[in-house]
């Protein structure tokens, strides 16, 4: 008799662990652990892979300022994307079923970030991107936010930089299949036509497929019809040689592009073609706007030693998304995946390093001012500090 009680205790206590175990799933309390873990899943290679590291740079940043929340260290899981929608998903993937973080941050990169989207809202854990700023991001998914503006209001800044330049006619290249590129060449043919209130404005709009090199064609047609400006958001990888065949072609109207654009290799491979390019962004350090960006202006500068002439705008967001994140864990007092989405909701003006923060019904970061550079010099430089109502 004592012999089978025994065994029934034991049986007890093996379902018991094995509850509790089932139970420490995604979203759940994490609390009996030394670290909270908080996962970043980012295009460290591929066509994004710069923008990628920028990014990270700037989260590895703010976990060395801010390395503890809830009394415990905080550990970053972090895996690459590698700037493919696949991959993303087998990374978020990943790092919700395997290393069992609390939340995410990421991505750069529209298209991989929505890609992982219903995974996260699945499996309710939340998510913080940092730059990636189509709509689609965040709409119908109660569990992602984001730090940026959005690509409306950046397709809207710059077709009224273009109009402010004097421009009539523009022609508009994006890359087929990249939600980014077709949502912002979009935003931009909307605003632009409006704003100059004639619907034949937009003299050519063309597409290219991923990993196209050779621009020729596209650039030939566009220089027949001789637009003022020319409007290619497109990755760091592909703009530069928009820029240079353009050139090489004899073409002399204004080019622009997006966010994507602030990269250094855009400056390297594009060369002396690149001077008077015009790019929106998110942050300038010459023009802090809160304490905290002045703090972070002054450490960032140190940490890159010489590594990069400015400081990317992507890594003050990725230092934001960071902080907001950790933040959040801090109110909610709990790493339980629905109580940082709830504390994450209830953010109020959060002062980040990229303004004042607070959050739409949407989860999108309440923004209208964006930032409007030039090359110039073989540097980026800024034009001027743009804000829409």
């Amino acid at each position: 008799m004592k012999r089978k009680l025994s065994l029934l205790l034991s049986l007890l206590m093996i379902f018991t662990m094995f509850t509790a175990c089932s139970k420490q799933g995604a979203g759940t309390e994490t609390s009996n652990s030394d670290v909270i873990k908080i996962g970043v899943f980012e295009p460290l290679t591929g066509e994004n892979g710069g923008g990628g590291l920028q990014e990270l740079d700037g989260i590895k940043y703010a976990n060395k300022m801010y390395p503890e929340v809830l009394g415990k260290k905080i550990e970053l899981v972090i895996v690459d994307n590698k700037s493919d929608k696949g991959e993303a998903t087998t990374a978020v993937t990943r790092l919700i079923e395997k290393d069992k973080v609390v939340a995410i941050i990421g991505s750069y990169g529209s298209g991989v970030s929505i890609a992982a989207g219903d995974i996260i809202k699945n499996a309710k854990i939340p998510a913080m991107g940092a730059s990636c700023t189509n709509p689609m991001v965040t709409q119908g998914n109660e569990y992602y936010f984001r730090a940026c503006f959005l690509d409306p209001f950046q397709g809207r800044v710059m077709a009224n930089y273009a109009l402010q330049q004097g421009a009539k006619t523009a022609a508009v290249i994006m890359q087929n299949g990249d939600d980014y590129s077709v949502g912002l060449g979009n935003f931009f043919i909307d605003a632009f036509k409006e704003l100059t209130n004639d619907p034949n404005c937009i003299v050519d709009v063309s597409e290219f497929q991923v990993n196209d090199t050779d621009f020729n064609a596209i650039l030939t047609n566009i220089k027949a019809k001789n637009p003022d400006v020319i409007f290619a958001p497109s990755s760091a990888t592909t703009a530069p040689l928009i820029i240079k065949q353009a050139r090489a072609l004899g073409i002399k109207s204004l080019i622009m592009g997006g966010d994507t654009w602030e990269n250094p290799s855009v400056i390297e491979v594009a060369g002396a073609d690149a001077e008077g390019i015009v790019l929106s962004t998110f942050f300038d350090e010459n023009d802090p706007a809160t304490e905290e960006a002045k703090k972070f202006v002054e450490g960032y500068k140190k940490e890159l030693a010489g590594k990069e002439p400015i400081i990317p705008a992507v890594a003050a967001l990725g230092y934001d998304a960071y902080l907001l994140v950790r933040d959040a864990i801090e109110r909610a007092g709990s790493t339980n995946g629905e109580a940082i989405k709830d504390a994450l909701k209830a953010t109020k003006d959060f002062e980040g390093v990229t303004g004042i923060i607070n959050f739409t019904e949407e989860g999108d970061a309440d923004k209208n001012i964006a930032v409007i550079k030039t090359v110039k010099g073989g540097q980026f430089v800024y034009i001027d500090t743009v804000e829409v109502k």
